[in-house]
């Protein structure tokens, strides 16, 4: 204590100035105009003189919630309070609990601010806004209309759609200013587009302000990116903004540095969950405000804000990262044909494969196809080989080792030029087993779940984890087992041991290389991790195609032919002796399509067998599951299209409780059930309302057990 201090202090000090202190706070109190005492009412405080009610859009995602509320706007945040702001509101305050005309209780919520009215449509009493959390408006109308178009689609809740869309405030960096937009560069030159057969019109469509729609069969090679940002340049030379959506880090780096290359510093954003919750933000913010007008990202970046909006791309719409894992769990590519239409831009989708989605754009009429020609695509694509059943039965070195002799024959002459990529479709040292003679996948006899031996241990089901040592084939009767697929780390081993003085890489889910350099090597790679190699791999091995193939899954063909292609591509032309072996069955139609390079004559074909059959992408499904119980009940409330057809129920696979758990998988030891639901062409906005509805009402009711509603899941078996 000071000397200063303890001269104030003498006999009776503190009781005279006690008092007087009490009298000031007591008088201010008073005298305020507006009470500060938290939490906030602004009981009795003025509200504003024009437009005194806000309407608010709360953060609670909940289906029978799923509307505006109005609110009263205190004088104090009268200035603050503009549309697109966050706010904090009281939500769940009671008819009443009403104290001077206003309504208390409830607790604080976060909200985006929508409009503000003259008057609200609720004749009671209204709350007042707790706060305005922050000035910046990061809510715009075109955002909000695209996020209630993809909650509607989705049979789900706005708010659910709005924590995708804006990104959580980060205070450091609204404080920065974003810096001045830059005036729009030049056109580029057509460049490696002058490859594809339309690829300069679609460019000089581009910059002079067109809305183009197109499918991009893109050729095998590195020059996506570069292709992808001249795309990009030419939008921005008409004036327009473009927004790129791609499924990885990986990709949207090689965007990034393409169009850094191409336009210099400052002309886009980056939008990557590596970045950070503050650089993130901070780069949301440039896009905002109108800094820059591209933006390369991945599946968040669907949502991006782009001023003048003139190209969507997407870029491998059939890699599984492009489908959120969180409510109402859209996928970008169906965000992006949204934004594509209520924003009249053009519209790129890319890929090195073809989805069956987007053959049917191109069937449709809605997109033109982009594609080179035939002599295009025999220059850059590699010598594809096939090893198939037959094959290998001949093949002593087969059946005695992990590759067969044709494999081994191209490992040793790739490896003389440069790096070899062996493609394996699992990791690590838990390989699913199938007979060894007829190759039927071994399954439980209590609940069919695929048998496993983990690091060589006694045979138990991977479902319901019980044993199964009396195990033969039911198809065939053989007793004895075979590893479908080895994983990656045990392919490396073996192939470090055939080639000890070649080094080998992995790179998987644990640990993903993005560049290797481009001397001899072996880079063992799961499907969608393998690294680019510098000048492109000699060589590729595509192993266990069949039991990529064998998927029980309706997408099996697709996808295998997918992950084949992608990694094909990062091998060398074959004018330049790139040679890729693939370990499937050269009948199947996967199989020719990946010898033929036609992933596009594969997609026309699958999309015709499904238009037959009824299956997605021609018709629009949705999945609902639950307990038995709480199924029924819900299938038998919920007004369905007249069109609507049910499929099922089936048991879902049970999740063990202590084990691994993967985005939608069941509560731990539960017996859940699905059924899907089927709709013609043109029912599909009236399933997902019907859907919304009776789960909004079940859940006013009180909710029950829980059920789960995916509209167009990516996997249906």
């Amino acid at each position: 204590m000071s000397s200063e201090n303890e001269k104030s202090e003498g006999p009776g000090a503190g009781e005279a100035a006690e008092p007087e202190q009490l009298a000031l706070i007591r008088e201010t109190v008073r005298t305020a105009k507006v009470p500060r005492a938290k939490p906030r009412t602004w009981r009795g405080a003025a509200l504003a003189k024009e437009l005194p009610v806000a309407r608010v859009v709360v953060n609670k995602g909940v289906l029978h919630l799923d509307q505006f509320f109005d609110y009263a706007v205190p004088e104090e945040l009268d200035e603050a309070a503009r549309p697109g702001v966050r706010v904090r509101v009281r939500f769940g305050a009671g008819a009443h609990k009403v104290r001077g005309g206003r309504r208390e209780g409830g607790r604080l919520i976060d909200g985006f601010l929508i409009e503000r009215r003259a008057e609200s449509d609720y004749s009671g009493p209204l709350a007042a806004l707790a706060d305005v959390v922050s000035p910046e408006p990061v809510l715009g109308p075109e955002l909000l209309g695209l996020a209630r178009a993809v909650a509607d689609r989705y049979a789900g809740s706005l708010a659910d759609v709005l924590q995708l869309a804006v990104p959580p405030r980060n205070a450091s960096a609204e404080k920065r200013p974003s810096p001045a937009p830059l005036p729009p560069p030049p056109a580029p030159p057509a460049g490696s587009w002058a490859r594809y057969e339309r690829g300069p019109a679609f460019l000089e469509s581009l910059a002079g302000g067109g809305a183009p729609r197109a499918v991009w069969n893109a050729l095998p090679g590195p020059h996506w990116a570069e292709e992808i940002a001249r795309a990009v340049a030419a939008t921005l030379a008409s004036g327009r903004g473009a927004l790129v959506v791609v499924p990885d880090g990986r990709a949207a780096t090689r965007v990034d540095a393409a169009l850094t290359g191409l336009l210099g510093e400052g002309r886009h954003a980056l939008l990557t969950a590596e970045a950070g919750p503050e650089k993130r933000y901070a780069q949301w913010l440039t896009v905002s405000r109108g800094a820059v007008r591209a933006v390369v990202g991945t599946r968040a970046a669907m949502f991006a804000p782009v001023r003048d909006l003139g190209l969507v791309v997407i870029w491998d719409d059939g890699d599984s990262s492009h489908s959120e894992l969180h409510a109402p769990q859209p996928h970008a590519r169906e965000v992006l044909l949204l934004r594509a239409a209520h924003d009249h831009c053009a519209f790129l989708l890319g890929s090195t494969s073809c989805t069956v989605e987007a053959a049917q754009l191109v069937e449709s009429g809605w997109a033109r196809p982009l594609l080179a020609g035939r002599d295009q695509v025999r220059a850059a694509a590699p010598l594809v080989r096939t090893v198939g059943d037959t094959d290998l039965a001949r093949d002593e070195a087969a059946r005695a080792a992990r590759l067969p002799t044709v494999a081994w024959q191209v490992v040793r002459e790739g490896l003389k030029t440069g790096p070899v990529l062996v493609q394996v479709p699992r990791r690590g040292y838990v390989p699913r087993l199938a007979c060894e003679r007829c190759r039927t996948p071994a399954r439980c006899r209590h609940c069919s779940g695929p048998l496993e031996a983990p690091e060589q241990q006694e045979l138990r089901c991977g479902w319901c984890g019980r044993g199964a040592p009396d195990w033969h084939c039911e198809a065939c009767g053989a007793t004895r087992l075979r590893a479908q697929i080895v994983g990656a780390r045990r392919t490396a081993e073996e192939l470090g041991r055939a080639f000890p003085a070649v080094p080998v890489r992995t790179s998987g889910r644990d640990h993903v290389l993005d560049r290797v350099p481009g001397r001899p090597a072996l880079v063992v790679s799961t499907p969608g991790a393998e690294p680019v190699a510098d000048g492109g791999y000699a060589a590729a091995l595509l192993l266990d195609g069949w039991a990529m193939l064998g998927r029980p899954d309706l997408r099996a063909g697709e996808e295998a032919l997918r992950r084949w292609i992608d990694a094909a591509a990062l091998v060398r032309g074959q004018g330049d002796g790139g040679t890729v072996v693939v370990v499937a069955e050269p009948t199947l139609r996967p199989v020719q399509a990946l010898v033929r390079w036609d992933p596009v004559g594969h997609a026309q074909r699958e999309l015709a067998e499904r238009a037959e059959l009824g299956f997605p992408p021609v018709s629009r499904m949705a999945s609902v599951a639950g307990l038995p119980e709480a199924l029924a009940a819900f299938l038998d409330g919920a007004e369905l299209p007249p069109d609507a057809e049910i499929l099922g129920p089936v048991p879902l696979p049970v999740t063990r409780p202590g084990g691994p758990r993967r985005p939608g998988d069941t509560p731990p030891g539960e017996q859940w059930e699905r059924a899907l639901v089927r709709v013609p062409p043109g029912s599909g906005a009236a399933l997902a309302t019907a859907l919304k509805r009776a789960q909004a009402s079940r859940l006013a009711r009180g909710g029950g057990e829980p059920v789960r509603v995916r509209v167009d899941p990516p996997d249906i078996g």
